[in-house]
């Protein structure tokens, strides 16, 4: 019998020392619940805990998911005021704080910190400040950003931070986390639309299992997912976290730069500073689609077309988790000048370059 399926129960202590690794990862002293499934799970239960008929929330939209969020605030009753930015960019902290100001009721705020999807990040730490300062409840969407780049959950004000772990972290798909800050727990509490008895149910965790003593799990939890957290943990410990985002911050310069080099294809973000660590979004030249140019590509490549109104202009680079190496964009990077008829070599050197600058 393979190893694998002859495993010993995960105990609760297990189950609560990876929540607090987790905790550690994301800087913060708040509970932390981990949850069993995708990360839509635990965004879902934070929007119908914290929002209800009568309440307003402003929505950042930046990417697909910002859009995602708007259609469940909406479902839940609330007044949404939807911020939208192009998404080849980021939304400002100034743009921010005038929507709040335009709308004193505003009670919630949602955000993701980066669009994997369009290639964007977001500037948590001064629009966390503008939101605390009006009053709000702020959750992040830290999924595609957490493990690249600086993730300060308390200190940037962050009451809902939704993370996953298949991403820079390169774990499991199957498991995901949401850190929740006592005004979070104390406006879900206060919530009578908050969801109960139910998979969505934030408060029945934390009764039966946070305040409890986290001595009992209150169902199985999915074993080989949690020992894959645990084991990427683990792992971002032994490398440094630090080293880990340095990582992935050179992955995305030496793209970047290599793409320019090229001179075929252009970075569908402008701004460098605008630019998630995690995946390089491309523009495709007109005429070029960029399904059929993925598809000419070894598909062992992480690399993608962009979905929905954008499959056939843009192509993702994923540079995360194990992909967050210099041999991997190298080898994107050859690819992409033999399927556009480019001279590998400038992009390359640039590349290297780059990676050296970056680490």
């Amino acid at each position: 019998m393979s190893p694998y399926l002859d495993l010993p129960p995960l105990s609760a202590a297990e189950f609560a020392a990876i929540e607090d690794q987790v905790a550690a990862l994301l800087h913060t002293e708040a509970d932390v619940i981990v949850t069993q499934g995708e990360a839509l799970l635990p965004l879902e239960a934070a929007i119908r805990g914290a929002a209800h008929p009568g309440s307003t929330a402003l929505n950042i939209v930046t990417g697909p998911y910002g859009q995602t969020f708007g259609n469940w605030l909406r479902s839940c009753g609330a007044h949404v005021v939807d911020l939208a930015a192009p998404f080849d960019g980021a939304v400002s902290a100034a743009q921010v704080a005038e929507a709040l100001e335009a709308n004193p009721g505003i009670d919630f705020v949602s955000l993701v910190h980066a669009e994997a999807a369009t290639g964007n990040t977001n500037p948590v730490a001064g629009i966390g400040a503008v939101v605390r300062e009006h009053g709000a409840l702020l959750m992040l969407d830290a999924v595609a950003s957490v493990a690249a780049e600086p993730l300060l959950t308390d200190a940037w004000g962050v009451d809902l931070c939704v993370i996953g772990g298949q991403k820079a972290m390169g774990g499991p798909a199957g498991v995901s986390a949401v850190s929740v800050s006592e005004r979070a727990w104390e406006r879900i509490a206060a919530n009578p639309a908050a969801p109960r008895r139910s998979y969505l149910s934030l408060l029945d965790w934390k009764e039966r299992w946070t305040d409890a003593g986290r001595t009992v799990l209150p169902h199985a939890p999915a074993q080989l997912e949690m020992l894959a957290l645990g084991a990427c943990l683990d792992r971002i410990a032994a490398d440094g976290l630090s080293a880990v985002i340095a990582r992935h911050r050179a992955a995305s310069a030496a793209t970047r730069a290599g793409v320019r080099a090229l001179g075929t294809l252009s970075p569908f973000v402008h701004e460098d500073a605008h630019a998630a660590p995690v995946a390089t979004t491309l523009r495709t030249p007109d005429g070029v689609d960029a399904t059929a140019l993925a598809a000419r590509l070894d598909p062992a490549l992480p690399v993608q077309p962009g979905g929905g109104a954008l499959a056939g202009s843009m192509l993702r680079v994923n540079h995360y988790g194990p992909a967050a190496s210099l041999e991997t964009v190298r080898a994107c990077l050859d690819a992409l000048a033999a399927a556009t008829g480019a001279d590998p070599a400038p992009a390359l050197t640039a590349a290297d370059a780059a990676w050296g600058a970056a680490v």
